[in-house]
């Protein structure tokens, strides 16, 4: 799907805007549209690439055709993609009412999103493998419940799956701290998890039940060593290793998310549920939970001879990461540039982590998606850098 129909898929009719239905014949004066706080940042199109693992289940009826045939049949085939992200944001709601019984009214604000991730583990064969609409909501603080300002994701997901999570941010100096995530099963219900490993999990094992079987290839290049696939975020800390990132804005959103917060959840389909009591599912997503870092980075660009008069430049960022997209600025400078030189810039860049619990045949199985986005267009150099 390209940027233009991305755009053209998110956007609302020029006379929608958000707001009260007056209750007087002259209407009240309009009030100052929320803030986004955070997400002021998810503005236009994001892309990148990053890593996505889900343990789904298999079965004799449809079983799925390995290379090396499996000595017996499994219950569970473990999928890891290779993945191209695009992420793509338009305009703020603005003032979106919620009518309160036990207190005053509240007014939202957010963001409509629309993000498909395709994957690349065989370049030349890109498949689509996730479409996700949804919205970003800023909810302010509140007496009834008594909660600080949140921030809410609502999407729905082509399997037939909704959620609804809620969390907060938090902001600080410096990279992110980016915790461990582990993809190992654990027993339904546990608590601590109480831990079933496969061999699928073993880079090394050859002939398991894994897409792909085979994974000598991608260790040699890098892209899934045992190191990633025992813990996916140490793709996220290997693309930032060599980065400038001057400030982080941590946003952690769980559909069953810990006291004092509370609400949100998750939904599904009756075949994903198995039955009503859902005792007996096929892959019933019972609990997802996501952690989005917004980075400030710094990068050095390196200006070429530059006459007035010329059409604008657009200069990439210095290559990070091996296979990693890295940003491009459009500049369009306001002097002569008579030698090269070099001009420091700062851009956003998103990172995310998130862990969805699907459960089946008496396990939770931890389905991880990982990425790193950088802005998709040319980013405009302010005329500042020039003075």
């Amino acid at each position: 799907m390209t940027d233009s129909e991305l755009s053209t898929a998110l956007v609302r009719p020029t006379n929608f805007v958000y707001g009260a239905v007056s209750s007087l014949t002259k209407p009240r004066a309009v009030t100052a549209v929320p803030s986004l706080g955070p997400l002021a940042a998810f503005t236009g199109t994001f892309r990148g690439n990053g890593l996505n693992t889900i343990f789904r289940p298999d079965n004799t009826a449809t079983p799925t055709p390995l290379p090396t045939p499996l000595p017996k049949p499994s219950d569970n085939i473990l999928e890891l993609n290779l993945t191209a992200e695009t992420l793509s944001f338009s305009p703020s709601l603005g003032s979106v009412p919620n009518r309160g019984e036990v207190q005053g009214d509240i007014f939202l604000n957010g963001v409509p999103y629309l993000q498909t991730i395709n994957d690349i583990t065989v370049p030349t064969q890109p498949v689509g493998i996730h479409f996700e609409p949804g919205l970003w909501m800023i909810v302010p603080a509140t007496n009834d419940p008594e909660e600080g300002v949140t921030l809410a994701r609502m999407a729905s997901i082509p399997h037939g799956t909704t959620i609804n999570a809620q969390g907060t941010f938090s902001e600080a100096d410096g990279p992110p701290k980016i915790p461990a995530v582990d993809i190992t099963p654990f027993v339904i219900g546990t608590n601590p998890p109480k831990p079933v490993p496969f061999p699928s999990q073993t880079a090394t094992a050859e002939g398991t039940a894994r897409i792909p079987q085979d994974l000598a290839p991608f260790i040699a290049a890098g892209t899934l060593t045992q190191d990633i696939l025992t813990d996916p975020n140490t793709l996220l800390r290997n693309h930032i290793a060599k980065q400038k990132i001057t400030s982080t804005t941590t946003i952690f959103i769980s559909t069953a998310p810990t006291a004092p917060l509370f609400g949100g959840g998750t939904d599904n389909i009756a075949f994903l549920l198995g039955n009503q009591a859902g005792s007996v599912p096929n892959a019933n997503a019972v609990q997802m939970q996501a952690v989005f870092w917004i980075e400030t980075v710094e990068h050095t660009i390196h200006i070429p001879i530059f006459r007035l008069g010329q059409p604008p430049l657009v200069v990439q960022a210095a290559t990070g990461e091996a296979g990693q997209p890295v940003p491009r600025f459009k500049v369009t400078p306001t002097v002569e540039i008579t030698e090269p030189r070099q001009i420091t810039v700062r851009t956003t860049q998103i990172q995310h982590s998130q862990r969805v619990l699907l459960n089946f045949n008496g396990l939770s199985w931890p389905h991880v998606s990982v990425a790193t986005l950088v802005p998709s267009d040319p980013i405009s150099v302010p005329p500042s850098v020039w003075s």
